[in-house]
């Protein structure tokens, strides 16, 4: 006998109680969209939404799916997880750029002695060095806010986007400040870019 699927299940549960896809969807805390892509068989409901269907119609979660579909929506769930910290992480390493504003980091020569001092007190006979210098700092710390807001806010599109301009910029960042010659801030500005490099190895890792 052919086992029941999981979106014909949730539309004999749906019919059974005379809800429209709206109205279960208003019930569930979810979007009527989420529901017609579950019950059209193109994606299954997280582990939580499981939760609610299973609360909601009075039926367990075994019922409504086998042992295999639930490792494989838990799998799923942790690789998704396991993604979005990684992402959390990429925009809080940018916001960590912050560092190469207010640190001492630069050299200023005084009375034949050498300071090192904030970008704040730095002084260059070329000021369009100090203003490429704000420049690439300040657009990689929004950078980073862009990048925590959409994840908080689950917003995938352009997310390939903003990673391609926080790596560029970063990049930038360390060739420009290795050839101004400034040694403590090239560093940070490298460690800063091996860190990114390593989430983005990570979440390349999760999503095999």
């Amino acid at each position: 006998m052919k086992e029941v699927e999981f979106h014909e299940k949730l539309q004999e549960l749906r019919k059974s109680r005379g809800l429209t896809q709206e109205e279960l969807a208003e019930a569930l805390f979810v979007s009527r969209t989420a529901i017609s892509k579950w019950e059209s068989g193109r994606g299954y409901p997280s582990i939580d939404s499981l939760k609610e269907i299973s609360r909601y119609f009075s039926v367990s979660i075994d019922e409504l799916l086998s042992g295999d579909q639930l490792v494989l929506i838990a799998e799923k769930e942790n690789k998704s997880n396991l993604n979005g910290l990684c992402d959390l992480l990429f925009g809080f390493t940018d916001l960590l750029s912050l560092m190469l504003i207010f640190l001492p980091l630069y050299s200023k020569p005084v009375d034949g002695y050498i300071y090192s001092v904030s970008l704040i007190e730095y002084v260059d006979n070329e000021i369009w060095i100090r203003m490429t210098y704000w420049g690439l700092f300040i657009a990689l710390t929004i950078i980073g806010i862009v990048n925590i807001l959409m994840v908080n806010f689950k917003f995938e599109k352009g997310k390939k986007v903003i990673t391609f301009l926080s790596v560029g910029l970063s990049i930038i960042t360390v060739l420009y400040l290795a050839i101004a010659r400034e040694p403590y801030a090239v560093t940070v500005a490298f460690l800063l870019l091996l860190i990114k490099g390593g989430l983005l190895y990570k979440r390349a890792m999760a999503g095999r």
